[in-house]
């Protein structure tokens, strides 16, 4: 992968691998005699993400060595600021916690007449024992890869300029947002726009903080997965 291009791809290459890897779940259903074969791979987008963020990882460890580096070294917790960091963070959570959360639940009122619907559609039956595995590889492969690659890897790459200037923070904002609508694609316009838009505000925040202080990404990853893991804790209540 070319070096000057590679931010770009995988910019947007990764809302692509979603769709693709769905595609391909999908096919598998279909060759299975499947009526419902789109939505019966849907309901797989937690290892549709998961093998996307495997890819997208295998892509930015090949591209840090290409230019010299170790992406490993992002995660790299600076100890002479640790209590100041987590101070920081603490306070910030205060903020970003209700910003990831209201949106979704407003958006969802505004477009759904029963906003249970997008828990149903988002959470589709699934073998206990493959619930299990996501529970750990999603939310692990979500915090490795998802910041990383928007925030310390594609924004600084395709934009240098620094804190306060806002303007790298555009692209890789919008599309951190946007690409949840392609997890999982459903052909359902209130879904979509849902999708769509209910990670803006929280894209922005986390986004913004990446900017200003980008050695807190250690810990926003954790937090991140442990988010994820919550969430996906919930195919527990609809596996089989």
């Amino acid at each position: 992968m070319n070096i000057k291009t590679a931010p770009w791809i995988l910019l947007f290459g990764r809302t692509v691998l979603f769709i693709l890897i769905q595609s391909i779940f999908a096919i598998g259903f279909l060759l299975t005699g499947s009526a419902t074969a789109w939505e019966d791979g849907a309901a797989w987008w937690m290892f549709g993400v998961t093998i996307t963020n495997l890819i997208c990882l295998a892509a930015m460890l090949s591209i840090f060595r290409t230019e010299g580096k170790n992406y490993w070294d992002i995660f790299h917790i600076q100890r002479g600021t640790v209590g100041k960091d987590l101070a920081v963070l603490l306070g910030l959570m205060f903020i970003i916690g209700p910003i990831s959360y209201f949106p979704n639940i407003w958006l969802a009122g505004a477009l759904f007449e029963n906003p249970q619907t997008t828990l149903d559609l988002m959470l589709q039956p699934l073998p206990l024992w493959t619930v299990y595995i996501g529970i750990v590889l999603f939310p692990v492969t979500q915090g490795l890869v998802e910041l990383a690659l928007y925030f310390l890897y594609v924004m600084p790459r395709l934009d240098p300029r620094p804190f306060p200037d806002l303007r790298p923070l555009l692209l890789p904002v919008l599309m951190l947002g946007l690409q949840h609508f392609a997890i999982p694609l459903l052909f359902n316009p209130s879904f979509i726009l849902w999708r769509a838009l209910m990670f803006i505000p929280f894209a922005f925040a986390i986004g913004l903080t990446l900017h200003w202080r980008p050695r807190l990404l250690p810990y926003a990853a954790v937090i991140h997965a442990l988010m994820d893991m919550s969430f996906a804790a919930m195919f527990l209540t609809v596996a089989y």
